[in-house]
């Protein structure tokens, strides 16, 4: 290679490196406006449970809205410090892992447990008076806003952590577990994920 190709190979690396990485546009779902990919409001599709990314302003259409297609997500989780729920209790709900989380359904009239697996998010048997037991328990319970508010709960080893989250926030965990399982027990990596998870929705 003479000095001459040399020279341009070398100035269209550069020109490379120097060239902006692209990056996936994240759009409204709605309306198809540009949205930061890190940060925006979310709707839940009531008949199909699917989260919509949207805009500011299409999120403030449904703020309050009674009924309809969509509900607007709350943006962040709590900590229910003092949650209260006996091993026993626990054991009662039948979730064969310790990870769950429940909401009320509109469109069922019902509260839906749900708990994550490789699958996805797996539906277990709930009955109506175990529920209202521990909303006798935890008066919370009874604030959380349907479909779009869940109880998340992490029992994972010694941890007992119990979260009034959004959502979206449930079936994110939902997604990181399904995407990154590994073999018959998930993996050194996934369970790492799931503590880095928790860590940072109790930093918020």
């Amino acid at each position: 290679m003479d000095s001459r190709n040399r020279n341009s190979l070398s100035k269209l690396r550069q020109m490379v490196r120097e060239m902006p990485r692209s990056s996936v546009v994240t759009r409204c779902e709605l309306c198809s406006a540009e949205i930061p990919s890190s940060r925006h409001r979310h709707l839940l599709e009531l008949a199909v449970r699917q989260v919509r990314c949207v805009c500011d302003p299409c999120a403030l259409r449904f703020h309050d809205v009674v009924g309809g297609k969509y509900k607007l997500i709350p943006r962040d989780a709590r900590a229910l410090t003092d949650f209260q729920i006996t091993d026993a209790q626990w054991d009662s709900l039948s979730i064969p892992i310790n990870l769950a989380f429940f909401f009320h359904s509109s469109l069922e009239d019902k509260i839906v447990a749900m708990y994550p697996s490789p699958a996805g998010a797996t539906e277990s048997l709930l009955s109506l008076e175990t529920w209202e037991m521990l909303v006798t328990d935890n008066p919370v319970l009874a604030q959380m806003q349907p479909d779009v508010e869940a109880l998340l709960v992490n029992r994972i080893g010694t941890t007992r952590a119990y979260y009034r989250a959004p959502i979206d926030t449930c079936y994110k965990l939902v997604g990181i577990i399904r995407a990154r399982w590994r073999g018959l027990s998930g993996g050194k990596e996934l369970w790492e994920e799931i503590e880095h998870f928790f860590a940072h929705l109790k930093e918020h």
